[in-house]
C-alpha cells in the first residue's frame, strides 16, 4: 500500500511540473542583453537578402581577447542563436553560387583572413552544435580598419549588394549578386 502512495505521489508531481512548464510563456527575447535584429534588403540582381542576429555590445571588452570572434574558432556571428542568412533567389557570395534557402552564418577568424561560412544548420543556438560536414559554402574575405568604433555589432546590406558588419573598429564587407 505505501508503494501505491508513493508512486501516486511521484507521478502527480511529475504531472504537476511538466503541466507548470507548459503553461509558462516563451522566453521574451527583448530583454535579452543583446538584442535581435534583422536587416533585409532587395538587391539590384533582384534577391531579397535577410540577415537576423542578436547584436552584442562590447561594454569596454576587446575583440579577439575579451570576447569573440576568437582567432581560429568558428563564431555565431552575433549572439544568441545564431545568425541566420537567406535569400528568396540564387546568388553568388563574393563571385561563389548560393542557392536560394536560409542558412546559418558563421565566420571563421584568422588575422585578417575571415571565412565566411554558410551552413544549412541554421536553427541552432550560437555555434556549439556546428558541424563543418554541413557548410554548403566558404567563402574568404578580409576584416578591415572601420573608420570609427561600432559599440552594438550592425549588419549593413546595401541596394548593391555590399553586405558590411562593423562591430569595434572591425569592419568586414562581401558582395551578394
Amino acid at each position: 500500500m505505501k508503494k501505491l502512495i508513493t508512486m501516486a505521489l511521484v507521478a502527480s508531481g511529475l504531472m504537476i511540473s511538466a503541466n507548470s512548464k507548459a503553461q509558462k510563456t516563451p522566453e521574451d527575447k527583448s530583454k535579452r542583453p543583446s538584442k535581435a535584429d534583422t536587416v533585409t534588403q532587395k538587391i539590384k540582381g533582384g534577391a531579397t537578402i535577410t540577415i537576423a542576429y542578436s547584436q552584442p555590445l562590447l561594454k569596454g571588452r576587446t575583440i579577439g581577447k575579451d570576447v569573440e570572434p576568437m582567432d581560429g574558432k568558428v563564431w555565431r556571428t552575433g549572439a544568441n542563436e545564431a545568425t541566420t542568412f537567406e535569400t528568396d533567389k540564387n546568388v553568388t557570395i563574393n563571385g561563389k553560387n548560393l542557392a536560394a534557402g536560409k542558412y546559418g552564418f558563421f565566420t571563421l577568424f584568422n588575422g585578417d583572413e575571415v571565412t565566411l561560412i554558410f551552413n544549412k544548420t541554421w536553427n541552432q543556438w550560437g555555434a556549439f552544435n556546428y558541424k563543418e560536414a554541413d557548410d554548403i559554402l566558404r567563402v574568404q574575405t578580409k576584416k578591415m580598419d572601420a573608420s570609427s568604433s561600432t559599440e552594438k555589432m550592425t549588419f549593413k546590406i546595401n541596394k548593391s549588394g555590399l553586405v558590411t558588419l562593423l562591430w569595434g573598429t572591425m569592419k568586414v564587407e562581401f558582395t551578394v549578386h
